[in-house]
């Protein structure tokens, strides 16, 4: 293939780099383990979600001998060529016999890994409130408006919702403090609805009255696979005005992965009882919009011979 011939692919290539969101995702995918891993059907489904994402935060892995998220980063490798996906995964947390970690699965090709710690739960008002403490990851962004992010996952109890959430806002001023930074987001499977968080209850929840926290997942939104359900448990919040000023409107929502991929009840639900819920970041820096290099691309190939 000659020069003249790929002169299309790379404006394409241009086009997608300089205009395409950057998306973040959070999915509680209910006990992934070994046997969840063997299941072919169920990795086709995983990995074609994960490809979707920049970053996926997943909750409730449960791989305690520490072989089944490799088998699925090496499916979605396989899988995917826009990668390589990387990840990163917490220690073990949780108490007694009862444990997860939280796993970061990333385009190292679009974003980099600055720094990570697992929140240490000692607060004095508040001591060994979470069940599972945050795990804290910054991450770069492609942007110069936006150039980095802490990402702040959060798989609460359900009897202990509020107060953990509450205490996200502890940890949100412990993150301050130790990177001075503003731009956060808080995501995962909070169980914020259906009984767990009581209506009442939402304006003594720091993270949620506090002002600069801003809920993108509301309260009437569904993030549950079954059909007999109809619950906001997972969530997504962004801190900072940096942060929100690249949310792109409307980006953040559930995916309904079973109409997405034709899927029954029961099939669904092989892969996980909750939906990802997802937020895209605009990162197109004011200098390089996606719209001027259309207009360059359009005359590049005007040039070369290939008509318009």
């Amino acid at each position: 293939m000659g020069p003249h011939n790929l002169l299309p692919l790379f404006l394409l290539s241009l086009l997608w780099v300089a205009g395409a969101p950057f998306r973040i995702c959070a999915f509680n995918t209910q006990r992934f383990a070994q046997g969840k891993a063997d299941k072919a059907d169920v990795m086709d489904v995983l990995v074609k979600i994960l490809s979707r994402c920049d970053i996926s935060v997943l909750q409730e892995v449960m791989d305690a001998k520490g072989k089944a998220v490799p088998a699925l980063l090496a499916a979605l490798n396989s899988f995917d060529s826009s990668g390589p996906y990387n990840y990163l995964a917490s220690p073990l947390l949780g108490r007694s016999n009862y444990q997860e970690r939280y796993v970061f699965v990333y385009r190292s090709g679009k974003t980099r890994l600055l720094d990570a710690y697992t929140y240490k739960d000692d607060h004095p008002d508040r001591p060994d409130v979470f069940a599972r403490e945050p795990y804290i990851v910054r991450f770069t962004l492609p942007s110069k408006a936006l150039p980095d992010v802490v990402l702040i996952p959060q798989h609460t109890m359900p009897s202990k919702a509020e107060a953990e959430i509450d205490a996200l806002y502890d940890v949100f001023l412990n993150v301050r403090d130790r990177w001075k930074t503003e731009d956060m987001i808080f995501l995962g499977d909070f169980n914020a609805d259906c009984g767990f968080v009581a209506k009442k209850r939402w304006d003594q929840i720091r993270l949620r009255q506090q002002p600069g926290f801003h809920w993108l997942i509301g309260d009437k939104a569904d993030t549950t696979v079954r059909e007999n359900t109809r619950c906001a448990y997972d969530r997504i919040v962004v801190h900072g005005e940096r942060c929100l000023r690249a949310v792109v409107p409307g980006s953040a929502q559930p995916f309904d992965f079973p109409k997405e991929y034709g899927l029954s009840e029961a099939e669904a639900l092989k892969i996980s009882d909750h939906y990802p819920v997802e937020v895209e970041l605009n990162t197109a820096s004011d200098g390089f919009q996606p719209a001027g290099v259309v207009l360059l691309a359009l005359a590049m190939l005007s040039g070369s011979g290939y008509g318009i």
